[in-house]
């Protein structure tokens, strides 16, 4: 069995909040536009690797990763 074929299977949970979070990350988007209590919630969707930071002209950005939904 190859390793595209077991994280094709591969899911990953996520909370009702984690979900509202990843619904406004539509695009790239600066860290700042988010509350505390946001900024928590892509901290542990950045840890399930399901957004990543980027810094870009000394502004932290965030962005969705490309993620298949099944």
């Amino acid at each position: 069995m190859k390793i595209n074929e077991l994280l094709d299977n591969l899911t990953i949970q996520v909370s009702n909040e984690e979900s509202t979070v990843l619904e406004k990350l539509d695009r790239t988007m600066p860290l700042s536009l988010f509350t505390e209590r946001e900024k928590f919630v892509i901290e542990n969707l950045v840890k399930k690797s399901l957004v990543s930071k980027v810094v870009s002209n000394t502004q932290t950005v965030v962005v969705r990763n490309d993620i298949k939904e099944s």
